[in-house]
């Protein structure tokens, strides 16, 4: 027969095993919450370094791209004339492409200056332009801009374009132009001439060309 104190005791027991499986029970969920917490924040800071790398690897795509699509030639000041302004890198050309029958078009400034750049473009129309030949004015770019060929740049090498063009230092620089066909440009002038033309410009180092009407000069005998 089971005495009244071995079946206290037996109580005490269940109790006690009891409360200790209920305090194990907690400590686990206790632990496992510290645990997705801590999960939580490992992701978070991951993604910060992630997100980072990611930025600088579509810099350094649209840097290569601008790079190798020769952008500089036509919108960094002094190219044209053998002596690059690396200080303006981007900044607007000195030198204008005429186009028969339209006029003479100069590379504009690509850097993000507020005043004279792509400052307030956003970079979907920057995007835009890049690809269509749309600006956000409503204008076409000049032939001379090839957005034919750009229009063929995967969605992703094209943002990348745009993001590095953001990101250049602002270059104050404002562009002269558009010239009209019958307005004389200001700035030096690359053109494409039939030979005849050519044929009847100074030639470098030669006399200037005789004004029209004026008798031939006599040529030189010494």
């Amino acid at each position: 027969m089971v005495s009244d104190g071995e079946i206290g005791m037996e109580i005490r027991a269940a109790e006690f095993f009891g409360n200790a499986s209920r305090r194990f029970a907690a400590r686990r969920r206790a632990n496992g919450a510290h645990l997705a917490a801590t999960l939580v924040l490992a992701g978070a800071w991951a993604v910060i370094p992630l997100r980072a790398a990611n930025a600088d690897s579509q810099l350094a795509r649209g840097k290569y791209l601008v790079s190798i699509n020769g952008c500089t030639d036509c919108h960094t000041p002094g190219h044209f004339l053998g002596k690059e302004d690396a200080s303006r890198y981007l900044g607007g050309s000195d030198v204008g492409f005429a186009i028969p029958g339209l006029g003479v078009f100069v590379g504009p400034n690509l850097t993000p200056d507020k005043a004279t750049g792509l400052g307030n473009w956003t970079t979907a129309q920057i995007v835009t332009a890049l690809t269509t030949g749309n600006t956000p004015e409503g204008r076409l770019l000049a032939p001379s801009m090839p957005w034919r060929e750009y229009s063929n740049l995967t969605a992703s090498d094209a943002q990348a374009i745009a993001a590095f063009l953001k990101s250049l230092p602002p270059v104050q620089h404002q562009v002269p132009g558009p010239f009209g066909p019958t307005q004389t440009p200001s700035v030096f002038v690359m053109s494409v001439e039939p030979g005849d033309v050519y044929a009847g410009l100074p030639k470098p180092g030669g006399p200037p060309p005789a004004s029209p009407g004026s008798p031939p000069s006599a040529p030189d005998t010494k």
